[in-house]
């Protein structure tokens, strides 16, 4: 190179230097912080652009950014999906704090619809989409908690007050005689199979104690986002076991950006929110007098129901570990919750964790695969609290009814107290029932799966799904020698009492292939299709066996840790094996999107299932709907109308609600050779049908700060699954064929959810959101009643209160009709003289409601959930049984609206059912309020602490005078569920927490 050219090289250079030196000097570096302006949180990946320059960056873990900015760019565009985009002045700034607003509209929110996703302005059926920040606060053991009173046309009812006790979800309404109604739940993708390995107790003694919540092995912190499906055009993906809604769950997933701890803990305490009113000593007394009885005052004053009930305290730790790159992400999660329950020796302890990830490999990173892992053990100590129990077999009654002026504990001069428990009497002493009873079960679950997906064009994706669901329960429980039950304390033959104890062990394994081909094209500029093909296979087995006993010896060690020393004339062992069910499924779906106005699905599924007849194996179930975006026409011109959807939809869906088995004829062992038959075969049993249309409307108005649906539902269900006796009149013994019976249910009703910004300002917000829906259900063509609600207690055990019966709604009371107490006799007058049962009220509501509000200043943020449900009657079963007028005569105690009438109850007034304990049980609920303060980031490594307190049923408004109206007491008669009925039930809790959580980095 000569000098020239060396010297001309030179200065270019230097001239290049300085040019980019001065160009750098023109820059300057914004950085900052996004979050959500309703609750603080960052928002993660939101895309940060100086105006007018198509170069940006996108917000980190913790919601930063920073950006090189020309120094004669004065605006920020922020955005990000589900919020309004935003641009920010930075005139002067180097420091830029942004609160997004989320968009109601949120038209390109990504929803799960099932095997897949959709955006929200894709969607042409009935979708409610419930993100994390918008969960239920406060001590919840299980996912569907979090949504309660949060999606019109859900109703969720909490069965039992008992720690990770069940629930009752029902989506437009009841159409099952069998079922109960409850969805599928999908999570990940994996649907479940609605059931709990925790083996059922004994019932030696105490009858059947309330069901567990199978979703308990989900840690809720672990939740992302919920969705439920309503209508059929989005349920018929799911073919034959989407007629009662889906419910799909969505874990969290691990965000790019460097290793990230989120850490979450809150202590809590719960007591008792409803106590019954029964006699306190003093009334007592003076009801023995009126009546004059002589006996029955002991002299003592005692509050039995106090005596067996204490201040719970419960814990909660969860820490989550996540981060990644564009090419592999990770999460991991530990959590750990310790819940007391209200009654003494009730708990309930979950050890749970999460993992999932994703990782792509090759060049072209076409190839991936994901994964994800739900591991989880429940242990529970289980009160001694009956579904079926009679009047003794329940600790609830046995403190309602026991005599307030009777000691529980019987004081000696020695010094050595002890129970007071009288042999020779049917009357349990309620804290003698507390020591001398204990349960235990353990459920260990583990819900597995592994997608490794392919692209084969940028358009065209294959993915492949295996899963495994395993969850296996152990359960132990025994009663004490000394407690006075019949045929287990002290007797004649056995003078220290017998004792008894009882094992059981349940395996339940679920097997899922599914493979899938999505595509995703934009065909032009007005024309996109999403297209998906899928096959799947599932297999389900059950299994179990166990062993109870009595007569145990006097060591001071558990009974189950000797049965091999009982007697051996009462011992007695089971073990069972369901036939295996396996469901084989193809499905399709299409979705078409024109010119984002007129917008299409149609999807398809046939589903064949081991369960039905050789001649009806298979079912299809067809879907389409449409969905019309008015405001991109051009006609339309409507300022104040940002948004305005129409859709309508029809489909077809089906229930598998039939025991494995059913279409076969089965046998069971009733003795070492001998045999009898379970149910006859029906070759031509085939899927329960539901028919459904949906015609909805979308709408957000008023820059976007109001949003609203509203959808007209109508349910058709035919095909009803039942056992029924073919012979008739039946012979003893005789076994049951299983049919689809000629008759339908029908639901109906209208949805209606408005969600709006009432005050927006830079300090200061406040948001408030109602749901309601409008129910009618309806019943016909049945060939005969079908009776159900069995109610239970002294005098009254076999009865039944309910019936599902032609043009009437499901579950109906029919009943004697109560006419009030003669005021000659004493005695209950009934219209015919009890002779004629009369349709007496509907246990199903005809409204159920939700309200949610939020208000936001500064760093303070206040939230309040209520939800309730009005129209509908409860049957209080243990106003009937457990604290009648006639206990007086057996020196029990009785409800205190029984003394001080007009009229004067005879004490041998006969319990009886009828409409006397029909009660109104419309409620409405403040079910949990939290007030949090974001104190934000505290040094370099301690981001976005916010600490709260939260209350949970902090009051109740409601007429119902048990403990309270969200009650479903299982009292199925013959597999066919009741609705609406109180009976001793383990009591509902006020609790109150205080909990913080931040991120380390």
């Amino acid at each position: 190179m000569t000098s020239n050219r060396l010297f001309t090289a030179s200065a270019l250079l230097l001239l290049t230097l300085c040019f980019s030196a001065a160009t750098l000097a023109q820059d300057k570096i914004i950085t900052g912080k996004i979050s959500d302006s309703k609750d603080g949180t960052p928002v993660v990946g939101a895309s940060v652009v100086p105006k007018g320059s198509a170069k940006g960056t996108s917000t980190g873990t913790d919601g930063s950014f920073r950006v090189n900015v020309a120094e004669a760019v004065t605006t920020l565009v922020v955005s990000s999906v589900g919020y309004i985009t935003l641009e920010v002045d930075i005139t002067g700034k180097t420091v830029a704090n942004i609160s997004l607003e989320a968009s109601n509209s949120a038209l390109n929110e990504i929803v799960v619809v099932g095997y897949g996703t959709a955006r929200k302005k894709d969607l042409t059926g009935a979708v409610a989409s419930v993100k994390a920040k918008d969960f239920n606060q406060g001590i919840q053991t299980s996912p569907d908690q979090l949504i309660q009173g949060k999606v019109a046309g859900v109703q969720i009812m909490n069965n039992s007050g008992q720690p990770g006790g069940g629930t009752t979800v029902k989506i437009r309404g009841n159409s099952s005689i069998r079922a109960g109604s409850n969805p599928l739940y999908v999570v990940d993708g994996i649907p479940l199979d609605g059931r709990s390995a925790r083996p059922g107790g004994s019932g030696a003694g105490i009858g059947t104690s309330p069901a567990a919540n199978p979703l308990n092995f989900m840690n809720p912190n672990d939740i992302a986002s919920i969705e439920v499906l309503k209508d059929a055009s989005a349920t018929a993906i799911y073919g034959s076991r989407g007629a009662y809604g889906v419910i799909i769950i969505n874990t969290k997933r691990g965000q790019t950006g460097a290793p990230k701890m989120d850490v979450n803990f809150y202590v809590g305490m719960s007591k008792l929110i409803k106590q019954l009113k029964v006699l306190d000593a003093g009334e007592y007394k003076k009801a023995l007098a009126d009546y004059g009885l002589t006996t029955g005052d002991y002299g003592g004053s005692v509050d039995a129901m106090d005596a067996i009930l204490r201040t719970a305290w419960t814990q909660n730790y969860d820490v989550g570990f996540s981060g990644g790159t564009e090419n592999g992400r990770y999460r991991i999660s530990a959590g750990y919750l310790d819940q007391e329950g209200i009654i003494r020796k009730s708990n309930f302890k979950k050890y749970s964790t999460n993992i999932s990830g994703f990782f792509k490999f090759l060049e072209s990173k076409r190839l991936g695969v994901d994964y994800n892992i739900i591991a989880s053990q429940t242990v529970e100590q289980i009160a001694p609290v009956s579904n079926d129990a009679g009047f003794t077999g329940s600790i609830i009654g046995q403190a309602l009814q026991w005599n307030p002026t009777r000691p529980l504990i019987r004081k000696k001069a020695n010094g050595q107290d002890s129970l007071d428990i009288d042999k020779n009497s049917s009357t349990v002493n309620p804290l003698a029932m507390s020591e001398a009873y204990d349960d235990h079960s353990k459920v260990t679950s583990i819900l597995g799966s592994i997608s490794p997906y392919f692209k084969i064009t940028k358009d065209l994706e294959y993915r492949m799904l295996f899963s495994i669901n395993y969850s296996t329960g152990i359960r132990n429980a025994q009663i004490a020698k000394y407690i006075n039950l019949q045929d287990i304390g002290p007797s004649t033959d056995y003078p220290d009492g017998r004792g008894v104890a009882y094992t059981g062990t349940n395996e339940l394994t679920t097997k899922q292939f599914t493979h899938t081909l999505n595509y995703n094209k934009k065909i032009s500029p007005s024309f996109n299709i999403n297209a998906l093909l899928g096959f799947e296979y599932m297999k389900f087995d059950t299994k179990g066996s166990g062993m109870n006993a009595r007569d145990f010896g006097s060591y001071n060690i558990p009974f189950t840790n000797y049965f091999q020393f009982s007697s051996q004339s009462t011992r007695g062992t089971f073990s069972f094996a369901d036939p295996t069910t396996e469901l084989q499924s193809y499905f399709g779906r299409a979705i078409v999107n024109y010119k984002d106005r007129y917008l299409l699905t149609a999807t398809f599924r046939a589903d064949g299932s081991t369960k039905f007849g050789k001649n009806n194996r298979y079912g299809y179930f067809p879907s389409f709907a449409v969905a019309w975006n008015v405001q991109n026409e051009s006609f339309f011109d409507v300022d104040f109308i940002n948004t305005l959807k129409v859709r309508a939809g029809w489909g077809k869906t089906g229930s598998q609600d039939a025991p494995p088995g059913s279409a076969q004829e089965r046998y069971g062992f009733n003795g070492p050779n001998s045999t009898f038959k379970v149910n006859a075969e029906n070759k031509d049993l085939k899927w329960q049908a539901d028919e459904q249309i949906d015609i909805g409307l979308d709408f957000t108005i008023w820059e976007n700060r109001i949003s609203g649906t509203i959808d007209y539902f109508h349910k058709k269900t035919t095909g009803l699954l039942y056992p029924t006796i073919t012979a008739q009149p039946a012979p003893p013994g005789a076994p049951p064929t299983w049919k689809n019976l000629d008759a339908e249910i029908v639901n109906k009703g209208v949805e209606v959810t408005v969600q709006a910004n009432i005050i927006k300002t830079r300090e200061f917000s406040w948001d408030l959101g109602v749901n309601a829906s409008f129910l009618k259900n309806d019943v016909s063509g049945l060939p005969a009643p079908i009776a159900t609600g069995g109610l239970h207690g002294q005098g009254i055990s076999g009865a039944t209160v309910e019936q599902i019966t032609n043009n009437q709604p499901i579950n109906v009371f029919y009943t004697k009709r109560f006419l009030g107490i003669d005021k000659g006799t004493g005695l209950a007058n009934y219209s015919d003289d009890g002779y004629v049962l009369y349709y007496l009220g509907n246990p199903n509501p005809s409204t159920v409601l939700g309200i949610s509000t939020s208000v936001n200043y500064k760093k303070f943020f206040a939230v309040v959930n209520m939800n309730g449900a009005m129209g509908q009657k409860i049957y209080n079963n243990t106003a009937n049984t457990v604290l009648p007028i006639g206990n007086l005569i057996g020196g029990r105690n009785i409800a205190r609206a029984l003394i001080g009438t007009e009229v004067k109850e005879n004490l041998a007034n006969p319990i009886s059912p009828s409409s006397r304990y029909i009660e109104n049980g419309s409620y409405l609920k403040l079910a949990n309020a939290t007030i949090s303060y974001n104190v934000g980031n505290i040094g370099k490594a301690l981001k976005n602490l916010n600490v709260y307190i939260a209350g949970q049923n902090l009051f109740v408004i409601t007429k119902f005078t048990g403990f309270d109206p969200e009650v479903n007491t299982d009292k199925q008669v013959n597999g066919i569920p009741s609705v609406g009925i109180e009976y001793t039930p383990y009591p509902s809790a006020r609790s109150f927490q205080i909990g913080l959580n931040f991120s380390l980095q």
